[in-house]
């Protein structure tokens, strides 16, 4: 039986969107060809982290798997009871379930641009918090050695990113990297306070680099990179920006890494200097979410909907089958990302 190839994954955030990669993680544990070395992640992409990470240290892949589906079970019943904008009974019969439309979603919208979670949310109560707790041993994760974890998280005061390693996960480390500052209070770490990882590493790609032996790094785009068309409304410019914000840092890494790849290999870099730089093998692939996500707006990323998380699974998985049909021959030996083409 030939043994599983090893990668790297990188999963970005996006609230809801991260069932996505819910799925993505699903359907490759189940193939069982490719075994996951490292994972960079934030926000929903670090709470799938931690809960895949504790699911395969207890019970393996398929451990892995059910924790992954108890989790987001049990973020959808949570959402149910706590989201303050889901559609009216009335909306739902007359215009669907597009939360951005509905005017519970343009009244919190409002709301959080003039109250503080500091105001609103004076007891800073996140009821991911018991979510994760009740899926999630931490005490036990610090000491997990099926994989290597990157928790990314943004530096408050600094303007830094943070990047917590195994030993360094915790509770607070995760609710850190999904912390969204209209929402809830700073999370302070060793008396140090910090915000969604989206904004200074979505995720992070240098730890993948550096820190585990794997040359692959597959990259995970839960949002948008391309749109066809301009936005013109108000709602689909916001929706826009929020795209180009949280997908600009993870952009900035890779031009930078397609950077350094040219030099070494156009020899650029004189040859005893090469072996300092960890590029020379390394391969970049990518499974997108555009085709699933782009129908969704911003707002979506707040669904707690059981049937719309499913439907984000199944997207995931059917993605990941058809990837690993078209790429999986490739691993190990050459990128199927022409960074080049995609990033000049």
């Amino acid at each position: 039986m030939t043994a599983p190839k090893p990668v790297n994954l990188a999963l970005q955030g996006g609230g809801a969107h991260g069932a996505f990669a819910w799925g993505v993680l699903d359907k490759l544990c189940e193939d069982g060809r490719l075994e996951i070395d490292g994972l960079s992640a934030t926000s929903a992409g670090a709470m799938n982290t931690a809960v895949y990470a504790y699911g395969k240290m207890k019970h393996g892949a398929d451990g892995a798997r059910q924790a992954l589906h108890d989790f987001w079970r049990d973020i959808s019943d949570a959402g149910q009871r706590y989201s303050p904008i889901r559609p009216s009974l009335w909306e739902q019969f007359f215009g669907g379930q597009d939360l951005g439309q509905t005017l519970a979603y343009h009244w919190f919208d409002t709301f959080t641009k003039v109250f503080s979670p500091y105001q609103f949310n004076p007891l800073d109560i996140n009821p991911l918090r018991d979510v994760l707790m009740r899926h999630v041993d931490f005490d036990e994760i610090k000491r997990c050695d099926c994989v290597n974890m990157f928790i990314c998280a943004t530096n408050v005061r600094s303007n830094k990113i943070k990047v917590f390693h195994n030993e360094e996960v915790s509770l607070e480390a995760v609710l850190a990297s999904a912390c969204l500052p209209m929402l809830f209070q700073a999370v302070e770490i060793d008396g140090e306070a910090y915000w969604d990882g989206g904004y200074m590493g979505n995720p992070a790609l240098y730890p993948l680099i550096y820190d585990t032996a794997t040359d692959d790094i597959v990259i995970l785009h839960v949002n948008p990179i391309e749109r066809d068309e301009v936005p013109k409304t108000s709602h689909d410019i916001h929706n826009r920006i929020n795209e180009i914000s949280f997908n600009s840092s993870l952009l900035r890494e890779m031009r930078a890494i397609h950077f350094v790849k040219r030099m070494v290999e156009e020899g650029w870099i004189k040859d005893e200097f090469r072996d300092h730089f960890h590029f020379t093998h390394l391969n970049i692939h990518s499974i997108r979410a555009d085709d699933v996500t782009d129908r969704f707006s911003v707002a979506s990323k707040f669904s707690p909907d059981w049937d719309f998380l499913c439907h984000l699974r199944d997207a995931g998985r059917e993605v990941t089958a058809a990837w690993l049909e078209q790429n999986y021959d490739a691993i190990g030996k050459r990128s199927t990302v022409d960074l080049q083409q995609e990033f000049q």
